[in-house]
């Protein structure tokens, strides 16, 4: 049910990526659009973890993001003075296969838009969806599409990857809600590579945990978790630095060496958590959801991007060996509902436990065990 099929990405982030990439290789006619019209995105580094970078191989972009990103042969956890606590048991999925990694963002995004390009995969930016209509069988069925920009089309299928703040969520799926506020908010920082830096770092046992990726050869980026302060405006970018300044004020080893290293040059991201795992269905007609516009987890787990991916596999999988686009959507909410739950649910209570202090070995335990979940086939 893929190959020849008119299909609509909205959303031209991760998951739309991965999705448009699979579906095109399936041989399916793929119109990929994104609200940006420069199609940028901003941020600091991510974390890769071993099942990311399975979906990644199996995306066959794997050789890229170990070129253009780092890869390391595991992570350690410190208390937050510096103090060893053990090294983190992350499981080598796939004989070959790193256990985990980093990359810049946008370094990313290049990668997935350079194969969108080779692909010849239609793309419109500067563009979204203002309506969405599933006609009935009689009518020939799939999904009639009214353009922001006024245009119209018809598809046969609609996949909406458009953020935490999904548009096509809004229109076409009524008994979905917005992300809820999980009271953390999130510090990055980019920033040179500590010297002697080796692997991935985990500090906890304080009221702010925090952790180190390398990104690239000479690249990390630090990233650091608080409570969340509302106000009505951005900070400033002299505030930001001097208040996470303040906050890494105890804390010593690699995150002690940023502190006293980092500059007002260096790019400083704050940003409030929110998460949902979407009820079901994730489907209505043509019409479906992936990525955070479905399930929008925290980054507790580093598996927010990890997720998108696979569940644009798993949806272009399932559609494949389908007899219906209906059953392969079906196919695809059931196979992927559970797996999805157990990274949002895990990620919210591990913030929920370092806001109520929880000690640093409950939460190392605990984000051990999702990882080996993770490692399973999904």
């Amino acid at each position: 049910m893929v190959s020849g099929k008119k299909i609509l990405i909205v959303g031209g982030g991760i998951g739309g990526m991965a999705a448009a990439i699979r579906l095109a290789e399936l041989g399916g006619a793929v119109t990929l659009i994104d609200l940006d019209p420069d199609w940028r995105v901003y941020g600091a580094g991510i974390t890769i973890t071993g099942p990311t970078l399975r979906a990644y191989k199996r995306l066959g972009l794997i050789d890229e993001i170990e070129a253009q990103g780092a890869i390391t042969n595991g992570s350690v956890i410190y208390d937050h003075d510096g103090t060893l606590l053990h090294e983190m048991d992350e499981p080598v999925l796939e004989e070959g296969l790193p256990a985990t990694g980093g990359i810049m963002r946008p370094v990313l995004h290049r990668i997935m838009q350079a194969r969108v390009k080779t692909l010849g995969i239609a793309v419109r930016l500067g563009l979204s969806v203002s309506a969405l209509a599933n006609r009935d069988e009689q009518d020939g069925g799939g999904v009639d599409v009214t353009f922001t920009d006024g245009g119209t089309g018809h598809f046969d299928l609609v996949v909406g990857a458009d953020s935490v703040y999904s548009g096509v969520r809004r229109l076409a799926f009524p008994h979905m809600d917005e992300a809820q506020p999980t009271g953390q908010a999130c510090w990055r920082i980019s920033i040179d590579c500590p010297p002697g830096f080796t692997k991935g770092e985990f500090y906890l046992g304080h009221d702010h945990p925090a952790g180190i990726t390398r990104c690239s050869g000479d690249k990390v980026y630090m990233w650091m978790l608080t409570p969340h302060i509302h106000r009505d405006e951005h900070y400033s970018d002299e505030e930001l630095f001097v208040m996470l300044k303040e906050r890494l004020g105890d804390f010593g080893g690699n995150i002690g060496w940023i502190r006293d290293t980092m500059t007002r040059e260096d790019w400083i991201n704050y940003r409030p958590l929110a998460a949902a795992l979407q009820p079901k269905p994730w489907y209505v007609g043509n019409i479906v959801l992936l990525g955070d516009a479905v399930h929008a987890t925290t980054p507790h787990l580093a598996s927010g991007a990890g997720m998108a991916v696979e569940s644009a596999l798993v949806l272009a999988e399932e559609l494949d060996r389908a007899d219906s686009i209906a059953d392969g959507l079906l196919a695809y909410q059931e196979r992927r509902f559970d797996r999805c739950r157990d990274v949002v649910e895990t990620s919210v209570t591990v913030g929920r436990m370092q806001l109520e202090g929880g000690s640093a070995e409950e939460v190392g335990t605990m984000i051990g065990d999702a990882l080996h979940r993770l490692a399973e086939e999904y």
